[in-house]
């Protein structure tokens, strides 16, 4: 085979810029574990700068000293490790959000799913601006839509019970969780660029409207124009 390394523990090329260096000058042969979060960070890098499509295994390799087929070895391709890497952004945005919601009074909890959204955002950067595009892998999971669900999933049950307390039909939770979730996150994609503005002023300004908007909500909301249908 090709490849400098193998999965499980490899080797790599001695030349390799990317092997550690030792004392000595001579150069530590990376693990297959640190070959390959080495290629998922220098991936997520590109991806998020260049999207999908910009990015080549070509320069994935060339950037981590290896020959392609190293790539190969590891992910299957630059689609396994798109993948990979859109799995583990996902994953921690869900546990910041659903970490976050610790609060019993319905506001707070606003609050804090707010803060989770855009704390992520400030500290991933690069994997939010990864998860906002469109994924070409094909899978049930990995795009925008997907995750803003999930998230709106673990707000249902919040809203369900407030829904219940109010006298509303709880039936109705996942559309405000879908329509709650989705207003923020799509916030978020716009702070992501501007950054003003604060932080805290962005969740106070999104809470102020999620909870009033919820503060007035008509049992049986009606249609005021002409269109019934």
């Amino acid at each position: 085979m090709m490849g400098d390394v193998a999965i499980d523990g490899g080797t790599s090329s001695p030349s390799s810029s990317s092997d550690k260096p030792r004392r000595s000058g001579r150069r530590v042969r990376m693990t297959g574990a640190e070959r390959r979060q080495q290629l998922l960070d220098i991936g997520r890098a590109l991806f998020a700068e260049k999207g999908f499509e910009g990015t080549s295994v070509e320069e994935i390799a060339a950037k981590a000293g290896v020959s392609k087929p190293v790539v190969y070895e590891h992910f299957g391709g630059k689609e396994g490790l798109y993948a990979v890497v859109v799995d583990r952004e996902m994953r921690q945005l869900l546990d910041m959000v659903t970490g976050a919601l610790t609060a019993g009074h319905p506001r707070e909890l606003l609050e804090q799913a707010a803060f989770a959204l855009l704390d992520y955002i400030e500290a991933y950067t690069d994997g939010f601006r990864i998860l906002v595009r469109d994924s070409p892998v094909a899978q049930s999971t990995g795009t925008f839509a997907s995750l803003i669900s999930d998230i709106a999933t673990q707000v249902e049950d919040i809203l369900g019970l407030e829904f219940k307390a109010r006298g509303f039909d709880p039936k109705l939770a996942p559309l405000y969780a879908q329509a709650l979730v989705g207003m923020v996150a799509l916030t978020g994609q716009w702070w992501l660029e501007t950054r003003r503005p604060k932080k805290a002023e962005v969740a106070a300004h999104l809470v102020n409207l999620a909870w009033h908007g919820l503060d007035g909500l008509e049992a049986k909301p009606r249609l005021v124009g002409h269109r019934k249908n």
